[in-house]
């Protein structure tokens, strides 16, 4: 019976390490103790006081909770007697740990059941050879303590009542339960090497894949507008395109550089215009631009084409002579009555429109 109660309390303390996590924050080794004390026995045993030994084994399973299974034994003598009196115990004692970081000493309070086995001997009224009893029964036990940590070796300090159970004592039949009270000292022996400390596990986390570009995200023929809104994909580096992707006529506005009628000499006023041109030109010294002239819509237009050309020519020679490299001119270009701006009538005096009569610069991709 007494090997079995030990057997499965020893079973007990093992499945509870063995749910244990491996790596704790804590010094979670088991430890072997070894204790010495002094049993203050209950007086109705009639028992003398003597010391108290005992051996066990024990773990931290949290920061603050440990359980120990402890073995021990006290031998006392009877009063006034030699007959034998023993008492062994199995107790399976639970500590609660007021402990933190900044200190190695903390104190607990302590907490367990277990089993006491009885081998006492009594007097046979006959005058024969004295009677033995032996049985086991419950005992529980409550107390305070304190322990001190250093590396791999603990000391505790404690004071335990202990309540044991029996209702079968020869000496004090009447009673069932008695309290003794056991101050001893314990000390731990920590197996193995000290925990490791935790490693951070840090996730690598990885960022979703971007979503596939959509055509409001593309510029397959790079114009700056995107594929969406492109209605000409195919159009040319370098060309100038409108909203729409498609290309558009780019001119230098010349507007003031307008001719008398049946004229090809520059008004006075039309110099201050081509000036202005001639500030654009030398700001952006990539572009080319095409010097082309026109005319209004009176007259043959065998007559205006040349007319219109003769005004090209003038404007281009002004721009040259202004410093406007002649490989950034194309031209020049007439167009007679071709291209007019205002439609007017072909006869006198109605087709005498002033801005017809013009001269134009136009950006050359």
């Amino acid at each position: 019976m007494k090997k079995t109660l030990l057997g499965c309390a020893l079973l007990g303390v093992l499945g509870l390490g063995a749910q244990a996590a491996t790596a704790q924050e804590f010094d979670d080794r088991w430890y072997l103790t070894g204790t010495a004390g002094f049993a203050i026995h209950d007086g109705d045993r009639h028992v003398s006081d003597v010391p108290i030994f005992g051996l066990g084994v024990g773990k931290f399973f949290t920061r603050n909770f440990s359980l120990d299974l402890d073995l021990n034994s006290v031998n006392p003598e009877k009063d006034g007697s030699e007959l034998n009196w023993s008492n062994y115990g199995a107790m399976l004692t639970g500590r609660y740990h007021f402990n933190n970081h900044d200190r190695n000493w903390w104190p607990y309070l302590a907490f367990g059941a277990g089993v006491l086995r009885h081998e006492s001997e009594y007097s046979d009224p006959a005058g024969g050879r004295p009677f033995e009893r032996k049985d086991n029964n419950l005992a529980a036990q409550l107390g305070f303590g304190m322990q001190a940590d250093h590396d791999r070796i603990a000391m505790r300090a404690e004071v335990l009542g202990r309540w044991d159970f029996d209702n079968r004592s020869v000496a004090a039949p009447q009673e069932d339960k008695f309290l003794d009270v056991l101050a001893q000292l314990t000390m731990a022996v920590k197996l193995g090497p000290p925990p490791a400390a935790p490693v951070e596990v840090v996730e690598d986390i990885v960022p979703p894949p971007p979503p596939p570009p959509s055509c409001a995200d593309l510029d397959d023929d790079g114009d700056g507008v995107n594929n969406c809104d492109d209605r000409c994909p195919d159009s040319q580096p370098g060309q100038t395109v409108g909203p729409d992707g498609c290309p558009v006529a780019v001119t230098i506005d010349l507007r003031g550089v307008n001719f008398d009628f049946d004229k090809a000499t520059l008004r006075p006023d039309a110099e201050a215009t081509l000036n202005e041109a001639i500030t654009v030109l030398r700001q952006y010294p990539e572009l080319r631009v095409e010097v082309a002239g026109h005319t209004d819509l009176c007259g043959a237009e065998t007559y205006n084409q040349p007319l219109s050309e003769r005004r090209a020519k003038t404007v281009y020679d002004y721009l040259a002579a202004n410093g406007i490299d002649s490989s950034r001119l194309v031209g020049p270009s007439g167009y007679g009555e071709s291209r007019p701006l205002e439609p007017t009538p072909q006869t006198l005096p109605g087709c005498k429109s002033e801005t017809n009569r013009r001269t134009e610069l136009n950006v050359v991709q």
